[in-house]
């Protein structure tokens, strides 16, 4: 079977709801961010469902950064799935794990991978926004399982 060259990039590669919580808001980013003022509204009220308002307003101002950078100086534009979508596109997922890979300390891979999406000279400095939008999310992540946690361990086993 032959793809079009529109699939490029929006390839289902992954079911939306097995990726960890932080992929996850990372992808839904993605997708409303290139609708406009709308969309970045969308984002702020989904970054704070995640994080207190001051760390939202940070997070949402580095995934600008990178996004910004990718629209204005992508290799290509990204190819995203609709809102509603359960599936992930390749391009969403390589998104998502390019931030992640920044805010874990992993740089190198990060910065490999984020050669794909942006010419060298640019990448450092999305780089570096990536790393500061993953750690807030990944933060979140672990203040929610923490929270978990400590709700189950109060509980009483019978």
């Amino acid at each position: 079977m032959k793809h079009h060259s529109e699939m490029r990039g929006g390839f289902p590669v992954a079911a939306f709801d097995t990726l960890p919580e932080a992929e996850r808001v990372l992808v839904r980013a993605l997708r409303h961010w290139s609708d406009g003022p709308d969309g970045q509204e969308r984002i702020a009220r989904l970054l704070l469902a995640s994080m207190g308002e001051a760390e939202a307003q940070t997070c949402q101002r580095a995934l600008n950064d990178v996004m910004g950078v990718i629209a204005r100086h992508g290799r290509r534009k990204l190819v995203r799935h609709k809102e509603t979508c359960s599936c992930v596109g390749a391009d969403e997922a390589v998104f998502a794990h390019f931030v992640m890979l920044a805010a874990t300390g992993e740089r190198e891979d990060a910065m490999l991978i984020g050669s794909l999406i942006v010419e060298g000279p640019l990448l450092m400095a999305m780089t570096e926004a990536a790393r500061q939008a993953g750690l807030y999310l990944h933060r979140a992540t672990i203040s929610k399982l923490n929270a978990t946690v400590r709700q189950r361990a109060g509980a009483t086993l019978h």
